[in-house]
């Protein structure tokens, strides 16, 4: 499974270096950025599980750069950690939320928090991009059968086209059930995750959970069209 991608934006490099420590411990891949304008470039050519994202920096700040980054369907629903050193009390911390953070972690942060929220939405990216290669699968599973049945004629008596496409939909089915598995393994832990950050009473929380809820409910769509009988025209797309 390829390693997800992280992208950690601040203007000082002890700070990326502090924060490239905490979560080397996560094995994914660190991509560094030392302004606004340097990370919205490496949001144009790479996928990205999630972003620490520093407030207070020179030119562009975190703000500004959160708002180019969910003003673009690419990257509009990447999670964004806000890092701040400065606490101007709760009007901040909105404005931090309402420019599309999941999260507001003021410094000195824990690094053990900071670590298991960024593994959560890591976690998440995984489960996701499974999904989408197990569905990109499966499509062409399905159009390949499809071109099989048409391929044997509407004259066979014997009975043999039938059993091939029996034979064609069987891992189709197996494949159906074993994507349906998985997901409802990650919609069970999200669920005990999601009561567990509401539970919190925290704003930053709650984010977080409705921004679970979202992405797992866009996934159960995209694989409930694949269903007999699911929805028919083209197969919506799970969220990123």
């Amino acid at each position: 499974m390829q390693k997800a991608k992280i992208l950690l934006v601040d203007d000082r490099p002890e700070n990326l270096l502090a924060l490239e420590a905490i979560l080397s411990a996560l094995d994914q891949t660190l991509v560094r950025a030392t302004s606004g304008e340097e990370a919205l470039k490496a949001l144009l050519t790479d996928d990205f599980a999630v972003i620490l994202l520093d407030v207070q920096m020179p030119g562009m700040d975190g703000f500004e750069t959160a708002a180019h980054i969910k003003r673009r369907e690419r990257t509009r629903d990447i999670p964004i950690i806000f890092l701040t050193a400065i606490n101007h009390g709760p009007h901040h911390t909105f404005r931090g939320y309402a420019a599309g953070a999941v999260d507001y972690i003021s410094k000195p942060f824990d690094p053990w928090v900071l670590r298991a929220k960024v593994s959560v939405f890591v976690e998440l990216y995984s489960k996701n991009c499974q999904l989408k290669e197990q569905a990109a699968l499966l499509r062409l599973q399905l159009d390949a059968g499809a071109a099989g049945q048409g391929g044997h004629g509407n004259g066979n008596s014997n009975g043999s086209g039938g059993g091939e496409a029996v034979r064609r939909g069987d891992p189709v089915g197996g494949l159906l059930a074993e994507l349906s598995a998985r997901l409802a393994a990650v919609e069970e832990q999200a669920e005990a995750l999601t009561k567990q950050l509401n539970e919190a009473a925290d704003p930053a929380a709650v984010a977080t959970a409705t921004h679970l809820e979202r992405r797992l409910t866009g996934l159960r769509r995209a694989l409930d069209a694949l269903e007999p009988g699911g929805a028919t025209g083209p197969l919506p797309a799970p969220e990123n």
